[in-house]
């Protein structure tokens, strides 16, 4: 596959789920149902959150994203708190321009450098190309967790 078609494929995948999340209010973004360990706002922002660690973090630049967001979003971490509306809408803003941002800094050149990591799924990343043919399996598996909740919680 062709980097060109990766991006667009992630952008395809985030589109959906934007739609998918459409309608949805306060309430329903922060409720942990029996049985789930976190909630549709959470997995929104764990998928923006794991995208700019696994491009940016790994390349040793800066991610594009509120820093403060990081620890409450990443790999390993849980909800602690209610998502505002305002910030559910700032992370949905956020979903497609993060993808248009690394689609021109891979174009630029800015992802030359490189540390490998190994994915809890169990995907080795030994370059920026794995990490852009695995974000739009990450952001899809988050979906049909996203999915999964909102059956349950409307």
């Amino acid at each position: 596959m062709n980097m060109k078609d990766a991006f667009e494929i992630n952008r395809q995948t985030r589109k959906n789920i934007l739609y998918y999340l459409d309608g949805l209010n306060e309430d329903s973004i922060n409720k942990i149902p029996d049985g789930f360990g976190n909630n549709i706002a959470w997995n929104l922002g764990h998928i923006l959150v794991s995208q700019q660690l696994l491009e940016y973090g790994l390349s040793n630049l800066e991610v594009r994203i509120p820093k403060e967001w990081i620890s409450k979003y990443r790999k390993g971490s849980k909800p602690e708190s209610r998502v505002s509306m305002e910030e559910f809408e700032q992370i949905k803003s956020l979903f497609i321009s993060t993808i248009d941002w690394a689609e021109k800094d891979y174009k630029a050149g800015e992802f030359s450098t490189f540390s490998p990591y190994k994915t809890s799924y169990g995907f080795a990343l030994s370059k920026i190309e794995d990490v852009l043919s695995f974000i739009y399996a990450h952001d899809a598996f988050h979906w049909g967790v996203i999915a999964s909740l909102k059956k349950v919680v409307l």
